[in-house]
Parts: C-alpha cells; structure tokens; sequence
C-alpha cells in the first residue's frame, strides 16, 4: 500500500516528502538478527515547516510532548516489530494519532464557583466530622 500523502482527515493530509523515515539497528535482545538488520525506524517530521494548517501546527508545537525538540521537529522511534515495513507503518499511524489529537478542539471550560448552601453544608459536616474526632480523646477522670 504505497500512497503519496498520509491522510490525517477528509480535507488534511502530510505529503510523503515531508516525512523522514529512516531504517535503524534496533536497541535490546535480538540473536545474531539484530547486528545486521536494521528493522527500527526513525521517523522525523518538522512541523513548522510542514503543509499542515497553521491551527495544527501552533497546537502541535505547544503540546507538552518529550518527542518534539525545541526547534519544532516531532521525531518518533519504533521498534516492536522484527521487519521494518511493520514498524514504519506503525510509525506513521503514531504520527497520524498525534495530528489528529490536535485537530479536536476541546471546549473551553468554564470555571464555576459551589453555591452559598454547598459551602455551607460542607462547612457542617466539617464541623460534624471535629466534634465526633473530639469525642475519641482520652477519658479524664473528674
């Protein structure tokens, strides 16, 4: 399945060109296999110099994500798989997630205040709950 663009939504895609993807010798166990192949791979995407939207690209870059750099590149490293056709396409699908986490705008919440009765009942069982720790202390004789 070769395509020319990765497709985020109906109307957003990623040209292919756009998209780094470089095979690497995977980290960890493997036998002899994992000395000469190199099934990882290394994907790098620049956002701000991407053919995404400005609203993606200004949502992307202010995610709090360790996998984007100072400079605006997303870089993402897979390795799960043993051949590197899987791990690429997984890859991609990972790339594809994170677009698509920022294409939602989420609704702004409005901060809102408990009610004069809601602070106050919360105030009596405060009150309720002293007076029944109170009656715990030790027993003075008088």
């Amino acid at each position: 399945m070769i395509t020319q663009a990765l497709r985020i939504s109906n109307q957003v895609r990623i040209p292919l060109k756009e998209i780094e993807l470089h095979a690497i010798r995977a980290q960890g166990p493997g036998g002899q296999n994992v000395n000469k192949v190199a099934t990882a791979v290394h994907l790098r995407f620049d956002i701000v110099h991407s053919s995404l939207p400005d609203s993606y690209k200004e949502r992307l870059i202010a995610l709090k994500d360790h996998r984007i750099t100072r400079d605006g590149v997303l870089v993402i490293k897979v390795q799960k798989y043993r051949t590197r056709e899987q791990n690429r396409e997984l890859a991609l699908n990972r790339l594809r997630e994170i677009v698509q986490q920022v294409a939602v705008v989420r609704k702004r919440r409005i901060p809102t205040r408990p009610s004069k009765t809601a602070r106050n009942k919360r105030m009596d069982n405060k009150k309720q709950r002293g007076r029944l720790k109170a009656l715990r202390g030790k027993v003075h004789d008088v």
